[in-house]
């Protein structure tokens, strides 16, 4: 069994001859009848279900009390899925405190920026700095470990869920007294370090004592950026004990099960720094929904490269996703045909070893009873569910696959910090946005053929040709330096616009822009000029004819070469792309904004320089490869309307179809091709 990885009870690894994909989703028998749930069980075997997570909202039904505990009905529901060699994700449950706890101890509840205090009837209602949440969440989750560590369908533990999605920021007094605790192990209980730092002479904001500090709640101005980004530090950090201090739990009681938490790698994970919690957790796991987007597909293979980055190149578990339409958007439509496989595989192709969706049986009740579920409102007759039970067989099929690496030698730098202070507000530019601009500049990567690794400033960036740094506004002497080593080393890197301009206190470095980045990239810029909406700049040379809107800049070369300048406005004839040589490597920048196809022609030129691995690219096409130890498999996703031909040799595990010299991927289709390691053609 792979280190961190589901710990299956014997009877599921044996019915499926081995060690099996995880297959299942959230299952909430608390909701229903009990009349049901033998109709579950046996619908989940008929699927090639083999792992459910149970328990996720369930504290109110496991201690509808003070002093009251019901754990009957969750003994019969593990018994019958054990029965039905069905593994369980024992959720602690403390995803949502029950009324009775809010309506003795109102404080446990979280407080918004303005002041207001959010009421018990949604989730995840309790503030991160609560000490009665810790104190009764713990004694929940010591109740659990006793009774259920021992129990044969016990697979894996899962903290909490989508921890801070919801309360990751709370204002309260609670929070500005652990505030302060917080700033005071930082800053060394010196109130002139913190003012230090804070630079609190700006505005006439000094502070003679702790208890003078508030969270950086709503005022008439912008709010001091240091304070704020502590504070989002701190927030963070709070998340993350609640993990601690749960997993501390189970680890006593079952040292032996692997525990994880769901992360949410986009949109709503913003606020917690994922990059410090994947070393709580024994396995990554992620939740992904796919954006309504006509490019969604692109989202999601960079959520997916984000989970394998976090989890270091190990297999992880896509823990939540959605068969057809979410229930929380203004529009929420349905997956179109073979739209379903098609995600599906592309997170197995980037390393997921282990598909669960949200949720088992479609709700009849609450908010997300509109949400899609493997076991719809339609029934066991429904198309969904045949699609549902044909990909559980196709996963089945692809067993082999588990445990092998997804082969990247590109990685591009996605850090949360920098996330947080780049969007922050008193900029140059206030229409920036960070993880936008990374995900364009993955997208150009992606189209390139090129398999990136996303990971944080932080990783060991040692193995990598390509590294490229989209809008790194806030980095750490440490990681700049590391990022310098790369290209000595022989990398190629590339560092766009607004990158290295503050350190880890959003204090700008002096001296000349880009900052951090300025002797490794070998140019300096005075003044940052960015455009008006409807401008745009011409430029010429690696881009192609191209053009870039929303940000330029006028380049001075140190040591650095020209090789795309500006063929109109004001800095016509100037830099606007540059490139240093940098021991054995090439450190290049990108001084705007560029357009997709100057994007492309850019990358196109750096994956030849840099020898990084690409295969041909065909649009709407997703080519990606996993590696084991004498064996190579070859993902094909067609988003296309039309076949694809692609060169290669080898043996579909998904309909046992045998390919040699070239290899067709049906419109719409997926093919999983295994061959003899290193037998692979380019696709």
């Amino acid at each position: 069994m792979r280190d961190g990885w589901i710990r299956w009870p014997a009877n599921v690894a044996g019915r499926f001859g081995g060690e099996p994909v995880a297959f299942g989703g959230d299952y909430n028998p608390e909701q229903w009848d009990e009349s049901v749930w033998p109709e579950d069980a046996r619908l989940m075997r008929e699927a090639g279900v083999n792992l459910v997570t149970v328990g996720v909202f369930a504290w109110s039904a496991l201690q509808p009390g003070p002093d009251r505990w019901d754990f009957g009905w969750l003994d019969r529901v593990l018994d019958l899925l054990h029965a039905n060699d069905i593994a369980v994700d024992l959720a602690t449950a403390t995803a949502s405190p029950p009324p009775w706890l809010t309506t003795r101890f109102p404080e446990v509840l979280p407080v918004d920026r303005d002041g207001r205090t959010m009421s018990q009837g949604g989730r995840q209602a309790w503030s991160p700095s609560s000490q009665v949440f810790r104190e009764h969440s713990l004694a929940l989750v010591e109740k659990l470990a006793a009774r259920y560590g021992g129990h044969p369908a016990l697979a894996l533990w899962h903290v909490s869920n989508e921890l801070g999605g919801h309360n990751s920021r709370c204002y309260g007094e609670a929070s500005a007294v652990a505030f302060r605790g917080w700033l005071r192990e930082r800053y060394g209980d010196s109130l002139d370090a913190l003012n230090a730092a804070w630079a609190t002479r700006v505005w006439s904001q000094s502070y003679s004592a702790w208890e003078e500090i508030q969270p950086p709640r709503l005022t008439f101005t912008d709010s001091n950026p240091t304070q704020v980004l502590d504070f989002d530090r701190f927030s963070s950090d709070q998340l993350r004990e609640q993990l601690r201090a749960e997993s501390a739990v189970l680890r006593r009681h079952t040292p032996d099960v692997p525990i994880t938490t769901n992360m949410v790698l986009f949109d709503a994970g913003k606020n917690m720094n994922y990059s410090s919690w994947a070393g709580d957790m024994d396995l990554v796991s992620s939740d992904h929904y796919l954006r309504p987007a006509p490019d969604a597909d692109a989202e999601l293979s960079f959520s997916a490269d984000r989970a394998r980055g976090l989890a270091t190149g190990s297999p992880w578990l896509l823990m939540e996703t959605a068969t057809g339409a979410t229930s929380w958007r203004p529009v929420n439509p349905a997956k179109r045909p073979g739209q379903l496989r098609r995600d599906v595989f592309a997170h197995v192709a980037r390393g997921a070893d282990g598909i669960c969706f949200f949720q088992w049986r479609a709700g009849q009740a609450g908010p997300e009873r509109f949400h899609s579920a493997m076991l719809p409102h339609a029934g066991a007759g429904s198309r969904k569910f045949h699609e549902v039970k044909a990909l559980g067989a196709d996963l089945a099929a692809c067993a082999e696959v588990l445990g092998s690496r997804t082969a990247a030698d590109c990685a591009l730098l996605f850090g949360e910090e920098a996330w947080w202070a780049a969007d922050r507000e008193s900029h140059p530019h206030n229409g920036l946005s960070y993880a936008d601009t990374a995900l364009r500049w993955y997208r150009s990567l992606r189209d390139a053929g090129l398999t990136v690794d996303v990971v944080p400033p932080s990783a060991d960036l040692s193995r990598y040709r390509l590294i490229v740094a989209p809008m790194l506004y806030l980095v750490s002497d440490e990681d700049a330096g590391a990022l310098a080593a790369a290209a000595e080393a022989g990398a190629t890197v590339l560092v766009t616009y607004f990158s290295g301009i503050v350190d880890p206190l959003d204090r700008v470095r002096l001296g000349g822009y880009p900052g951090a980045f300025r002797d490794l990239l070998g140019v300096r810029v005075e003044e940052f000029a960015p455009l008006l909406d409807a401008e745009t700049v011409e430029i010429k040379g690696v881009t192609g004819p191209g053009r870039v809107s929303t940000w330029h800049e006028q380049i001075d070369l140190t040591d650095a070469v020209a090789e795309a300048t500006y063929a109109g406005g004001d800095f016509a004839g100037l830099p606007a792309v540059t490139r240093a040589a940098r021991g054995s490597g090439e450190a290049w920048y990108v001084g705007g904004e560029l357009e997709s196809e100057a994007r492309a022609a850019l990358l196109a030129a750096l994956v030849e320089r840099s020898g990084a691995t690409a295969v041909p690219h065909r649009p709407g096409l997703d080519a990606v490869i996993r590696r084991a130890a004498d064996r190579d498999y070859l993902f094909l996703i067609n988003h296309g309307a039309d076949d694809a031909v692609v060169a290669g040799s080898g043996t579909d595990l998904l309909d046992g179809s045998v390919h040699e010299d070239e290899i067709v991927v049906p419109a719409g289709g997926v093919r999983v091709v295994a061959s003899a390691r290193g037998a692979t053609a380019g696709a």
